[in-house]
């Protein structure tokens, strides 16, 4: 944690930034994250893709309607976490649900920000989710353990737990890591870390889902807030990077939109 401390440290030297370079740097993170967590559950729009439908209203030919609109519903779901962040607003049940009800607006009304009334068996992994009519338990626990832990737990552990305990109670039909993940943010820049994507690659994503698994069938968390703390020291060198005037290599292979927004913002 001290290395995440000092990174953090870091960034606060830079504040306030200018806002029209911090404008610029959270549409280069906000368009790489939706891009990221909707790959990781099976999206096939490219980056670039990702910011022509979100930032341009474009279509993309051959890419599926459903999928234009997960990429639209994430990139408003961030930007209702970042405002809650910005107002000094934690995490509650309402927002909670308003954050899933953006991620399913048009694919699935009926259950958008509702919580599952049926059992849901999750593909390519033993876990088997609670029933739903523990749900609404599980899900109280859940925020009395936010509350108990909001001010003695270290941010980064605190929004891994959530993270971790949300995505385990699965309390929505569909959009459960999505949202687990925008909670993970929320509690991140309410402490004014960046936002941190997990990579949607094939090898980011198996390291995501073995780490999440072997929590969920009796393992250590251990594994799983290493995963989220890499991504979170990511996002502040990164950030750092940016504000400091440094592109690098890893940058530039992120593709020509990344690049030339984080080169917009120095």
């Amino acid at each position: 944690m001290d290395q995440v401390d000092d990174l953090k440290r870091c960034l606060d030297s830079f504040r306030p930034l200018n806002p029209a370079q911090a404008a610029n740097l959270q549409d280069a993170f906000d368009i790489e994250y939706t891009y990221d967590s909707n790959r990781i559950e099976g999206n096939t729009l490219t980056l670039m893709e990702t910011h022509l439908v979100v930032s341009k209203g474009l279509t993309i030919g051959g890419k599926r309607l459903e999928e234009h609109l997960e990429a639209v519903n994430h990139k408003e779901a961030i930007a209702f976490i970042r405002d809650l962040a910005t107002r000094g607003e934690d995490l509650n049940e309402y927002h909670l649900k308003c954050v899933h009800g953006l991620i399913l607006r048009g694919i699935d009304p009926a259950n958008a920000g509702t919580y599952r009334s049926v059992p849901v068996h999750i593909a390519g992994t033993t876990y088997v989710p609670p029933q739903p009519y523990l749900v609404p338990k599980l899900m109280e626990d859940l925020f009395h353990f936010l509350e108990a832990n909001r001010a003695g737990m270290h941010p980064v552990l605190l929004a891994s737990a959530m993270h971790e305990r949300l995505v385990t109670i699965h309390p929505f039909i569909d959009g459960n890591g999505r949202t687990s993940r925008l909670v993970m943010n929320l509690i991140l820049l309410r402490h004014g870390f960046p936002i941190a994507s997990i990579s949607g690659s094939p090898e980011g994503r198996e390291g995501y889902y073995d780490a999440l698994q072997a929590c969920q069938t009796g393992g250590s968390l251990d594994a799983f807030h290493r995963v989220v703390l890499g991504c979170v020291k990511e996002s502040c060198l990164r950030y750092l990077a940016a504000l400091a005037g440094g592109i690098g290599p890893e940058e530039e292979a992120k593709g020509a939109y990344f690049f030339e927004r984080i080169k917009g913002a120095l």
